[in-house]
This record gives C-alpha cells, structure tokens and sequence, in this order.
C-alpha cells in the first residue's frame, strides 16, 4: 500500500529548501507535474512496474489509493509531504486546489504497455 513520508525540510529567514534524497526505493527515470487542473479526476491506472512518488508542491490535492486489499485517500498539502506509490496501488488524483501542483517522479520512462486502467472490483 503507498505510504505518505516527511521529506527533510530546511528553514531560516530565507525560506524554506525540502530535499528529496536517499527516501526512494527507486532511481528516478521520468519526471513530471500536473496544473491547472479543472474538477477532473486524473489517473485512474496503476502499473505493472513503475513505481512512483507524488509530492503536490503547491497547493493541495487527494490521491485515492486501491492496491486490492484495502483502500485509502492522502491529502496532499505541503510541499514536504511524499507519497510513495508501489506497482500494485491503483490511484486516482482529485480536489485539486486552484493553483495547485503536483510533481511526480517515476522509476521507468513512459511505457503505455506498463498501465493497467482496469480498477480492482472493490473500487
């Protein structure tokens, strides 16, 4: 099941520098973010090996997460929050904020033959 952790945060007078560094059980492959998203619910997939992790730098957003066996949904709302997505959670993106967005980095490059759109039959 994905999990959310705390990424390390540096603050002082200046602002505030969040480093994402040796917290992955994966190299970083691909990279990209999503904005300006309307009320549209985004994913709704999961993969057959990539594995990824979510990190809404700017405003808000929930991820629902299915891997099979149980489901959840993690508020995303500070730039020092991860979530951690394993090949086997099936995730929708939703509620994002205005001005909201969120940077994903992913384990593989673009692949469509690694999606699996077909949710589990407890969604």
């Amino acid at each position: 099941m994905a999990n959310l952790i705390s990424l390390t945060t540096h603050s002082d007078k200046r602002g505030a520098l969040t480093v994402l560094e040796k917290v992955l059980d994966f190299d970083i492959k691909r990279i990209y973010y999503i904005y300006n998203v309307d009320d549209s619910t985004r994913g709704g997939h999961r993969h057959k090996t990539t594995k990824q992790a979510a990190i809404c730098i700017a405003g808000s957003c929930d991820i629902f997460v299915n891997n099979g066996r149980e489901q959840k949904t993690f508020y995303l709302d500070s730039p020092d929050k991860c979530l951690v997505l394993e090949t086997e959670d099936w995730h929708t993106m939703q509620n994002f904020s205005k001005h909201a967005i969120l940077l994903v980095v992913a384990s593989e490059n673009f692949d469509q033959a690694d999606y699996i759109f077909e949710p589990y039959e407890n969604n």
